[in-house]
């Protein structure tokens, strides 16, 4: 951490109080990591602590999730084992039911956590936001979130307010939508999104290293696949693909629809896998979700490719002893 040119730090929430020099800081992970020029030739001079907000870090209703900006990795693991998930669902009604706890797309969470591959010292500081924010290809909160049709909140100076699709939210490689003082304000997750059949696929080159290919496959009420394409992309690339009730679609028309959607300029390019490759996987992750989403449900997947899933029922991250076997990819 080399953080010599700091001379404040200020504990608010508030975006007019940003000024040129300025960071907002959540958990810091990266911030810290990255040091004073983490954001071009002029240095910081002041870090705006977002310590002091005390946003709830979940809410759970009828409507969805809203996930806080400075909610953690490893507060967000937890969820899914919450009573409060269990509850959420009637709390409006007065009654208790446990529509929420059933929902399929909370299987998501624990992959998408898991694919940080990193220690619990990082799972305890490291926030969704801040992962949103830093905008990395391989970020799994994005990948969370874009699959998920999750809701961007962003407060700007002077009371302002808008929201974008978490899909739209990351522009490039590093890059997003944030204007200089805005800030991320939470994620909300639909119900319609979280009630979905899901399914997961994460590769990389090395055993537990950083994703190469995060694919994220959803099958919506109205037979609608939705495939949501991250890591092996220097932006989020979700496809939309209908087909004739109760049939899905072909493999044909899945692959024809990455080419569509996907150009070659598009697939990221770094030592963690050259773009050729990237796009062969993720052509290849496409047919095994589309493959497993389109069978009965309960029945389990012919292939799976990578690491995570299907996901781990026991809370608490682990790690493969010499018992398990790696699933190919790893």
């Amino acid at each position: 951490m080399d953080m010599n040119t700091i001379e404040a730090v200020v504990r608010t929430g508030d975006p007019g109080e940003w000024r040129n020099g300025d960071a907002w800081l959540a958990g810091g992970t990266v911030l810290f990591s990255y040091g004073s020029f983490a954001f071009g030739k002029e240095p910081l001079r002041r870090l705006l602590d977002l310590s002091a907000t005390n946003w709830a870090a979940l809410t759970v209703t009828d409507s969805g999730i809203e996930i806080a900006a400075t909610c953690t990795v490893a507060q967000l693991y937890a969820l899914p084992d919450s009573d409060a998930l269990a509850l959420a669902a009637g709390r409006n009604r007065g009654e208790v039911v446990a529509g929420a706890a059933a929902w399929p797309a909370l299987d998501l969470i624990r992959p998408c956590c898991d694919s940080f591959v990193a220690s619990f010292k990082v799972w305890n500081m490291s926030t969704v936001g801040g992962n949103l924010c830093t905008s990395l290809p391989a970020g799994p909160m994005i990948s969370l979130c874009a699959a998920l049709d999750g809701t961007a909140t962003i407060f700007g100076p002077g009371g302002a307010s808008r929201t974008v699709p978490v899909a739209e939210f990351v522009t490039g490689d590093a890059k997003n939508c944030l204007a200089p003082g805005e800030l991320l304000r939470s994620i909300h997750l639909p119900a319609s999104a979280l009630a979905s059949r899901v399914a997961f696929r994460r590769l990389s080159l090395s055993n537990l290293g950083r994703s190469g290919a995060l694919l994220i496959g959803r099958s919506d009420a109205d037979g609608t696949l939705v495939l949501t394409v991250t890591a092996a992309t220097k932006r989020p690339v979700q496809l939309r693909i209908t087909a004739a009730p109760g049939a899905g679609p072909s493999a044909a028309a899945l692959a024809a629809a990455l080419e569509a959607a996907i150009p070659d300029a598009l697939y990221h390019d770094d030592i963690h896998g050259l773009p050729a490759w990237r796009k062969d996987m993720t052509h290849r992750l496409a047919e095994e979700i589309r493959a497993e989403l389109a069978a009965p449900e309960g029945v389990a997947p012919a292939r799976v490719s990578g690491d995570f899933w299907p996901p781990r029922r026991t809370p608490g991250p682990t790690t493969p002893t010499p018992e398990q076997p790696q699933q190919e990819g790893r």
